[in-house]
Parts: C-alpha cells; structure tokens; sequence
C-alpha cells in the first residue's frame, strides 16, 4: 500500500490540445507541459506538427499504431488509455497531445483522466483549438447571436436529439455517420446521408443552405467550405473529418416583457 501511495506521488497525466495547425494554436501551458514530461504521447493529424512534438520531446511516441482497419474504435480508444496509465503507474510524468482540443470527441483522454484520478493520481487536461473554434472564425459565427447546438453526427441520429432550429445547428464527424471502425480513404456513405438528410427535413426546408467545412491543417491554408443546398447533401461524397454547419431559421417573435429590461433604468 505505501508503495502505491508513493508512485501516486509521482506519477502524473497531463493531456493537451495541440489545435488544429499544431503549434500556432498551442498554449504556452501545454508547451511547457509537453517539453517536461517524461513521456510523450501524441495524436495529431499531419507530419509537421509530428515533427515539431519530437523536437520538442525526444521521448515523444505517436499512438496511431493502435489504428488498424476493421477494427473496433472503441477497443483502440481503451488501448490508448491504457498505454498513458502504464507510465502513470510507473511513476511517470505523462503527456498526451490530441489534434484539437483533447476533451473533445476523444474518448481516450477523459477516460484516462477519470481512471488516474480513481487510482490516486494527479490527471489535468488543458484545451486547445478544437474545429468549433475555427468554424466560428472562419464562416462568421457568432455563437451571442442565436445560440449554438452542438451534436456528434451519429449520436444525433441514434438518440433522437431535441433542438432549436432557430439556433445554429453543428453536426461534427457526418462523414462517419454508425461506422464502428476506421478504413483507408473514409468517407460518407449514401445511404446515411440520405437518412440524416431526411431527419433534418423535418426542420428544414431542402433549399436551406448549409455549409460542409474542414479547419486548415497549415496556419497559411485557407479552410475547405463547400456551401449547398440540404437537398443536394446525400448527393455529396463527404470526408470523415468534415463537420456540418446548419445556419438557424428566421427567429421567433422576441418577448416583449424581456426586451423591457434594456429600458430600465
């Protein structure tokens, strides 16, 4: 018992976000954090930024030799969590970086952090840049204006999500819309489109215009927006990392008791 209690005292995680271009969108925090560890764990999506990390720290090691074809995504998201415990345990000082913000869509980091925690350890997360960020940036989304719901693409749909079409909608991962694993060259398939087209018709006029959008990998890089009509969505081949920004509908007749108030003295 005393020796567990003194890899605890060592032994710690960190999980960072490196954003979407790595080290322009990186915190000064997470920089630090990640130069001192004594391992570094990384999963970013392209070679620059990987080569950034492994400047940064020489025992940074990617975790995307977990990936394989056909297999389930969830077992290689708990193998990830169980990689970045093994040194926890070990009486290391861990870091692990994710593309984004590491609290969003990575499964991987919360249930490592909630498990350190449970057995003792000191588990902290810092953000990072995530696709929302950029998204408000770069088609001029004002979150103030009419609100922002947010929804994984395939929870969506499985759960039956209630929300406010008055409000601007965003759907994250539509290009892997119920798919259990990962395949080379992933991207949407027709038939799901087709099902997801026909759960926002309900809401939505065909001719409501929409955006498909991928941040910019590179800080000079202009971001990938293709603009269509919901309709023509099914119609499109979609990449597995394209997030759906749904503008809202005209907004509803204001209350006039609440507009009051900025009359008020």
């Amino acid at each position: 018992m005393s020796s567990r209690r003194g890899k605890a005292s060592t032994g710690s995680l960190h999980v960072v976000g490196v954003g979407i271009n790595g080290p322009p969108q990186t915190t000064l925090e997470a920089v630090e954090c990640m130069r001192s560890a004594d391992q570094l764990f990384y999963l970013v999506g392209e070679p620059t930024t990987e080569m950034w990390l492994r400047m940064l720290n020489p025992n940074a090691t990617s975790l995307n030799d977990l990936y394989r074809e056909g297999k389930p995504r969830y077992k290689t998201y708990r193998e990830m969590r169980d990689r970045l415990l093994e040194g926890v345990r070990a009486g290391q000082r861990v870091c692990a970086a994710f593309y984004g913000h590491p609290g969003v869509l990575v499964m991987s980091s919360h249930w490592a952090i909630s498990r350190a925690r449970r057995e003792g350890y000191p588990a902290r997360m810092l953000p990072g840049v995530a696709a929302d960020a950029c998204l408000f940036a770069d088609l001029g989304v004002n979150p103030g204006d009419s609100g922002v719901q947010s929804f994984e693409a395939t929870d969506f749909l499985i759960a039956r999500r209630r929300f406010d079409p008055t409000s601007h909608l965003i759907l994250w991962q539509i290009g892997v819309l119920g798919e259990p694993s990962i395949r080379k060259g992933m991207t949407s398939r027709p038939e799901r489109l087709r099902t997801l087209v026909e759960r926002l018709r309900r809401f939505y006029p065909g001719s409501h215009r929409i955006t498909l959008y991928l941040a910019p990998i590179f800080a000079a890089e202009r971001p990938l927006t293709q603009r269509l009509r919901l309709d023509r969505l099914e119609k499109t081949t979609v990449s597995a990392i394209a997030t759906l920004s749904i503008p809202p509908l005209p907004q509803r007749k204001p209350d006039s008791r609440i507009l009051r108030w900025y009359d008020e003295e």
